[in-house]
């Protein structure tokens, strides 16, 4: 474990033990961390996604520490990036998640954290599985464009606080968004970032979504109560 100081926090480049294989990842920890957020990057994307470090340095800057990772193996991604295979395997990307939360739990420095997961497209899917599968530990999940659509039946079980974030103009994904909403029954909310697509590229959009994420992490990792959402939620982000 090498770490890199970072004013108030510590960044340790940490090698993550889940089931039989070992991925590599970053674990950022502000002094006085009051959580801690596990990434689960789209497909096709790695933990050096920038979009998901810009949102991770966000919670950093609110007290909340981040574990950003690969899902894949160096030799798993080579041969990824020819089949583009298990970037959609759902199953396994959940596996390698709950393994990651397991080797979270078993660090001194982390496991009295409790723990969210921020899932980008098709690693919404995977976060919300994973959720389903450690009730106990994950106390709110995040979608950033995402596809839980993909977690199937897992959606009927999820317990964890559930914020799904779309962009207005990426049309098919929020009607997705949508139906996966109406199946989840614990407490939920679909935000709608205006102007935005389907990557958040448009200026300002990003920050929305590292807003909304930040506050639905505080307030469901932090110990705070939040409203209670029955039947499906949802809000525009403005």
């Amino acid at each position: 474990m090498t770490a890199v100081g970072r004013g108030s926090a510590e960044e340790h480049a940490v090698s993550v033990t889940a089931g039989r294989v070992t991925l590599e990842g970053n674990l950022v920890t502000p002094e006085g961390a009051r959580g801690l957020v596990l990434f689960a990057h789209g497909s096709g994307s790695s933990r050096h996604s920038p979009r998901n470090r810009f949102v991770s340095r966000v919670l950093q800057e609110a007290g909340l520490a981040t574990l950003l990772f690969d899902l894949l193996t160096e030799d798993e991604e080579v041969i990824d990036v020819r089949t583009r295979a298990l970037r959609f395997d759902i199953p396994l990307l959940a596996d390698r998640l709950v393994g990651a939360t397991d080797w979270v739990l078993r660090q001194p420095a982390a496991r009295r954290l409790a723990i969210g997961y921020f899932g980008a497209s098709t690693g919404a899917a995977a976060a919300l599985i994973a959720a389903t599968q450690r009730p106990d530990a994950v106390r709110a999940v995040v979608s950033r464009g995402g596809r839980p659509d993909l977690a199937g039946d897992a959606l009927d079980h999820v317990r964890a606080p559930t914020l799904l974030i779309v962009g207005e103009w990426d049309v098919p994904v929020i009607a997705l968004n949508e139906q996966a909403l109406a199946r989840i029954p614990g407490e939920k909310r679909l935000e709608i970032v205006p102007r935005a697509t389907h990557l958040f590229e448009e200026p300002g959009a990003l920050e929305e979504v590292a807003r909304l994420a930040r506050d639905w992490c505080l307030r469901y990792l932090s110990g705070g109560g939040g409203e209670t959402a029955s039947g499906a939620a949802r809000g525009s982000a403005g």
